[in-house]
């Protein structure tokens, strides 16, 4: 289970802020976000068993966060990468070109997900359980992500960690939000959904499943995109700002 925050239109200067934790099995490969595609670049961890990513930022000015969701029968390992598609979405000129590609997807093409998808202007959550893929659009405020549904009511790590989301103010600089993002990301006393098999944290040691790394990513409604990566679990694991490719000439979002 991964946990995302994304604070949509929160701040007059930060249309979209994201922090998420990526839980995963110890022992899948990846690195560390780098470019894996340009034109428009792309900048974002990869997954070295299928090739895609979980979390990443372009040059387009969009924020991707894909959550695995669960299914009853297990993941069905003749479907397509749901890593790829994440990848797939970054590499999309804005959210509304990211609805229509969406529009074409085949939902049993992929195991069930959640997807945000965000610019300066938009934010989706795209949702696949069943037969289609379902899209919302995120209105102003504070929305969380598990691998169950947007803002879920019913699961207790959304309602616990959301108090703490909350409380924090967004103000006009990213850089004074990651010290206390880091903190909340880092939480060993919020308690998961019950439904799961093992009673854990937002921050998971499970054995060989838990926490792997940190994101946090913010736009400025100049265009400006920032990028900061823990490259462990971030009860240990420090933020350090991830050096993105400059800008095409004109091109400002």
């Amino acid at each position: 289970m991964c946990t995302l925050a994304a604070y949509v239109g929160a701040s007059p200067t930060l249309p979209l802020v994201v922090a998420a934790n990526r839980d995963e099995f110890l022992n899948r490969p990846s690195s560390e976000p780098s470019i894996l595609a340009v034109d428009p670049w792309v900048v974002a961890g990869q997954d070295l068993n299928a090739g895609g990513t979980w979390f990443g930022v372009s040059q387009a000015g969009l924020i991707v966060g894909l959550l695995n969701r669960r299914s009853p029968a297990g993941p069905d390992p003749t479907r397509r990468s749901r890593g790829l598609l994440c990848l797939e979405m970054l590499q999309q000129p804005d959210v509304t070109a990211v609805r229509a590609a969406l529009a074409q997807t085949q939902a049993a093409e992929y195991n069930p997900f959640n997807l945000l998808v965000g610019d300066r202007h938009l934010a989706i959550v795209a949702t696949s359980v069943g037969e289609r893929i379902q899209v919302a659009v995120l209105p102003p405020g504070l929305h969380l992500l598990t691998n169950l549904d947007l803002n879920d009511p019913t699961c207790p790590r959304i309602a616990a960690a959301s108090e703490r989301f909350r409380g924090l103010p967004i103000g006009t600089d990213p850089t004074n939000l990651v010290v206390p993002l880091h903190r909340i990301l880092a939480d060993h006393t919020t308690a998961l959904d019950p439904r799961a098999s093992q009673i854990d944290t937002l921050c998971v040691h499970r054995g060989g499943y838990g926490t792997r790394s940190s994101s946090i990513a913010a736009l400025s409604r100049d265009g400006a995109l920032r990028y900061w990566h823990a490259p462990g679990p971030p009860c240990q694991a420090m933020f350090a700002e991830v050096s993105l490719p400059p800008t095409c000439a004109g091109n400002r979002w």
